[in-house]
């Protein structure tokens, strides 16, 4: 659920939870209705231990078919004091977006599933399962496929090194593959889905800096990190970038900084022309060397496509900790869904960029400037389950 680029300023909010949440009491998982997916819930706990090396393992690209969209109804107002009645209305204005596509399951505390159904609508569904912050994106499982049928990676999220109180959100794993029937796998490492990137055919794009860290995996190598994403994924090669360690919540998730469109092409984010040189800007310049030289797990060079950022005194958001990339962009059914920041030269841009390489996907533009002023992005809010679309 996040990564962090920005163009010239630090960012440390959502994020920034170095608010820490002390004396929010945790909230039970809420009980499940009736599930719309077919699914026969507890049919994951007798399968959480089963051995997936003697089968094949595939983690599929974000362009293929999805069974549905997960999103989470941001909780506390402890985390978003003020802006929590706004950012509210951004999850719910991308969530009624994408469900113009696909489905979309809202997970949201029993007690605010009432609410979030209303500012949601009825084309999405508000299930009751008690979560602390929006960014589905990490603290819902993985899912790969294991010969043909879907299992959900748990990769043990814990608040991102324990920055941020996550007692709900560390738990979401379990309860929502229990609720769907989906097996569960407990991964041998900490991560969360916003440091991962593939292209479907076993290539890994990842940071460095946002997981071969103490705060997650403390006396773990690289190379020992390696070994278990491929052999916990089903990945063929992993290409590492260095990220930026210690200026954001999530040690600078790859999906703010370089996404793939296709097998060997990727879109790459680039700070706004005559912003100064920072450590973010730095970085996208580390990973352009990096992705210059290397070639994909099926031995292909990268195309490299700069995706500029906008004009930060042309944005409508504000705030120190904004997110102005528009590679947090999410691929669902038909679609892509991209961030509106309200530079109209730089939104365009960035819309025909994308819509050049998804010339076959609708290219919606959805505004979320307190999504992005707490230091996140749509890829962030959102997460995609593989499989035939649910009616």
């Amino acid at each position: 659920m996040v990564g962090v680029f920005t163009v010239s300023v630090p960012l440390t909010s959502r994020r920034s939870a170095l608010r820490t949440l002390a004396g929010v009491s945790a909230v039970a998982l809420g009980a499940s209705a009736c599930d719309p997916g077919g699914g026969t819930a507890g049919a994951a706990s007798a399968a959480a231990d089963e051995d997936t090396t003697a089968k094949e393992l595939r983690m599929g690209a974000e362009w293929e078919s999805h069974a549905r969209t997960f999103m989470s109804w941001p909780a506390l107002d402890s985390v978003w004091e003020a802006d929590l009645r706004y950012v509210r209305e951004d999850i719910a204005r991308v969530a009624r977006a994408i469900a113009e596509y696909e489905y979309v399951v809202m997970m949201a505390r029993p007690h605010q599933q009432a609410a979030a159904q209303k500012a949601c609508g009825r084309d999405v569904e508000v299930i009751p399962l008690a979560v602390d912050d929006l960014w589905a994106r990490d603290i819902v499982p993985v899912f790969v496929e294991r010969d043909g049928d879907v299992i959900g990676i748990d990769f043990n999220f814990n608040g991102w090194g324990n920055k941020q109180q996550h007692t709900n959100d560390a738990r979401v794993g379990r309860a929502l593959l229990s609720k769907y029937g989906i097996p569960r796998e407990k991964a041998p490492l900490v991560a969360e889905g916003g440091a991962i990137e593939t292209d479907g055919e076993g290539t890994l794009l990842i940071t460095e800096s946002s997981i071969v860290n103490n705060n997650r995996n403390r006396g773990k190598s690289r190379d020992q990190i390696e070994a278990e994403l491929k052999q916990t994924l089903g990945i063929k090669k992993v290409i590492w970038l260095a990220g930026v360690r210690g200026e954001d919540i999530t040690d600078a998730h790859v999906d703010s900084l370089v996404r793939f469109t296709e097998p060997g092409v990727v879109l790459l984010d680039r700070a706004f022309p005559g912003t100064p040189a920072d450590s973010w800007s730095r970085a996208a310049d580390q990973a352009k060397a990096v992705l210059s030289k290397a070639t994909d797990a099926r031995g292909r060079p990268f195309e490299i496509i700069d995706l500029p950022q906008p004009d930060l005194d042309k944005i409508t958001g504000e705030g120190d900790d904004f997110v102005s990339t528009y590679a947090n962009f999410y691929v669902a059914n038909d679609s892509v869904f991209m961030p509106e920041f309200g530079d109209r030269k730089a939104d365009n841009r960035a819309r025909s960029i994308l819509q050049e390489h998804f010339p076959k996907r609708d290219i919606v533009p959805v505004r979320i400037d307190t999504i992005a002023s707490g230091g996140g992005g749509i890829h962030c809010s959102t997460h995609d389950e593989p499989g035939k679309p649910v009616d």
